[in-house]
């Protein structure tokens, strides 16, 4: 019940062509990294990855169509994901989010920014059609169920994603390290950190239904 080895390959090195090219995700995951360091990173980078699964998980179910064929569904999550990033990158750049976080212990640190993570991702109905655009190119309907096959790809696509997102976090990290350490650099990361939310925000906003 799973694609052909040829097509498995050719999906294999489409999916890291796609992945290492950096995007919004990718975009948020390097703020966080060089914003708080690499293990916020890569706690970004782990829930960008599940709310890639919940994304697959919709796919198969047939859920990601609803959403590009229904212009209310579409709306809806992409007026929704808008509002909480612009919402997260206000607060961010007003210092808010810093206070709390200061206030936490690191686990629950990491905690929230999985969560964030998971809800950035989830939130983007980009993401929806882009798996449900991508995923049935590689699907072959004589090698057995189609929804398996899909849920197949879009794990596979989700891990080498997440390898990529890591490999990001961690040279952002390096990268960073100077920048972090100075008074001067903590406002400016709190800027930077914040105006990437709201830039993906009204990027967000901006999306278009595939007509």
């Amino acid at each position: 019940m799973i694609p052909s080895a040829s097509s498995l390959a050719l999906f294999c090195l489409a999916s890291v062509a796609l992945a290492v090219v950096p995007g919004p995700a990718v975009a948020y995951i390097v703020t966080q990294s060089v914003d708080k360091g690499r293990r916020a990173g890569l706690a970004s980078a782990l829930g960008v990855s599940n709310g890639g699964l919940v994304h697959v998980a919709a796919a198969t179910a047939g859920l990601s169509a609803l959403v590009a064929s229904s212009a209310t569904a579409f709306t809806a999550v992409k007026l929704v994901g808008s509002a909480y990033l612009i919402v997260v990158g206000i607060r961010r750049i007003l210092g808010r989010d810093a206070d709390e976080d200061d206030e936490q212990p690191s686990p629950a640190r990491h905690r929230k920014l999985w969560a964030q993570g998971v809800v950035v991702n989830v939130l983007n109905p980009k993401t929806a059609l882009f798996f449900l655009a991508f995923l049935p190119q590689f699907v072959d309907a004589h090698r057995g169920s189609v929804a398996l096959q899909v849920a197949f790809l879009g794990v596979i696509f989700v891990a080498i994603a997440f390898t990529s997102d890591c490999a990001y976090a961690v040279a952002a990290d390096l990268l960073a390290g100077r920048l972090r350490r100075s008074g001067r650099g903590a406002k400016l990361r709190r800027w930077a950190s914040g105006g990437v939310f709201v830039v993906l925000g009204v990027t967000a906003a901006a999306a278009r239904r595939a007509t």
